[in-house]
């Protein structure tokens, strides 16, 4: 597979985000579960599985995170 160079300095913040999520999305099922959580993460995970399951869901959609996300990179 030939090396691609991306110079990310020059990209804006919307065009890393696009890029990170294309990345991700280039992973298929396989590689995404071999994925290793470090333990820190792991139990933040459970921690907030937990929270979950004894308050139901909380926060923002991923649309209105996303939109808040973009105002804060402009």
């Amino acid at each position: 597979m030939a090396k691609r160079s991306v110079d990310i300095s020059q990209m804006s913040a919307d065009e890393r985000l696009a890029l990170i999520e294309d990345l991700w999305e280039s992973l298929d099922d396989t590689e995404r579960e071999e994925i290793q959580l470090s333990p820190e993460q792991q139990a933040e995970l459970d921690r907030r599985l937990d929270s979950l399951e004894r308050e139901g869901p909380q926060g923002v959609s991923p649309e209105e995170l996303h939109d808040r996300l973009r105002r804060r990179s402009s």
